[in-house]
């Protein structure tokens, strides 16, 4: 087999991430965290850009570097195209562009949420979804449930009509006092704790789509009512209002997926996006598949958070159908993922 080098670059948040892929197989995997947003409890896009701005040559020599591949060897630049923060962008974005035009190699764009999808199908000798599969991105940003017909023919069914599953995690946190990024606190804490110690009232929305407002809105009134009858409460309870809260979350996320599943007839399941990473989503997922007879996959936890091997791995597939993009293109904070999907 021909052997296809592509370097991808992500920058959509706060991640600078660069990867080498060999065909379907990862070389490199680097990411730089940016520590700065801390203490602020929350991405500051500028200060973000800066830190792209900063991290994206030594994480790209980096990964060449770890994956023994000199940039003459390369085929194709992949990016993140979208969607993202836009400062974030144009600096993965604009490196991009001017690195496949001085290699004179072709530019791939990549939608960001497609590529979560896709993770599934970097070779690390596991078993792939088989086309069509039903997929939940659930991030800091996104809630979707998508009927995924091929590589390139992606439909969403469902999907949050205000907040995300990710930023309905870190409110919380924000709520209980927890540093930021706090979802993964909660999921620390709720092993812990006990699921059933408290109740949250769960919405009732139309069809597969989601909304985690109100939930917010209750949890925040539920402190707020605790608290003030007895000042220790967060500090004496922690583990069981963080497991009350992941089971809630989690009970939300499954009924939609197993009525998806119900209209569909799809009985493949998917889940990706950084939530994904959360221990009570995986198991539960694990479990619903065990009990409804579902074929169900979860990424490794280094495919869940934003990374560029899950853009390379769509640039690969692109490369492939010689689907390149023009110098022309620009960052788009606002994607749909339908967009990049033919």
């Amino acid at each position: 087999m021909q052997k296809t080098y592509i370097l991808a670059i992500e920058s959509s948040c706060d991640d600078t991430s660069a990867a080498v892929l060999c065909n379907d197989k990862v070389l490199s995997n680097e990411v730089a965290n940016q520590e700065v947003h801390k203490q602020y409890g929350g991405v500051v896009p500028e200060l973000a850009s800066r830190a792209h701005l900063q991290n994206i040559v030594p994480v790209v020599a980096q990964a060449l570097k770890k994956a023994g591949v000199n940039k003459e060897e390369l085929s194709a630049i992949a990016f993140t195209r979208g969607p993202g923060l836009m400062g974030s962008l144009l600096v993965g974005t604009s490196f991009a562009k001017s690195l496949s035009m001085g290699l004179h190699i072709p530019l791939i764009e990549v939608n960001h949420m497609q590529a979560h999808i896709l993770a599934h199908f970097i070779d690390e000798g596991q078993a792939k979804p088989q086309f069509p599969f039903l997929a939940m991105t659930i991030s800091g940003g996104h809630t979707q449930i998508v009927k995924v017909n091929s590589f390139f023919d992606m439909e969403v069914l469902g999907e949050t009509l205000d907040d995300a599953v990710g930023e309905a995690f870190d409110k919380t946190a924000k709520i209980l006092g927890l540093p930021y990024p706090g979802g993964p606190l909660i999921d620390k804490y709720a092993q812990e704790g006990n699921p059933k110690a408290f109740q949250f009232s769960q919405p009732n929305i139309a069809a597969l789509n989601f909304s985690f407002s109100g939930l917010k809105t209750g949890i925040l009134y539920f402190i707020q009512k605790h608290t003030a009858d007895n000042p220790n409460f967060i500090t004496e309870h922690l583990a069981d209002i963080c497991a009350s809260v992941q089971h809630t979350i989690v009970e939300i996320l499954m009924k939609k997926l197993k009525k998806a599943v119900q209209q569909t007839g799809i009985r493949q399941v998917a889940i990706g996006g950084g939530v994904s990473a959360n221990s009570g989503i995986r198991t539960a997922l694990q479990s619903m598949g065990e009990k409804h007879g579902w074929k169900t996959f979860v990424p490794k936890f280094q495919y869940c958070t934003d990374n560029a091997a899950m853009i390379g791995i769509v640039g690969y597939y692109k490369f492939l159908q010689s689907d390149f993009t023009q110098q022309g293109v620009t960052a788009q904070p606002r994607l749909p993922i339908s967009q990049l999907a033919n």
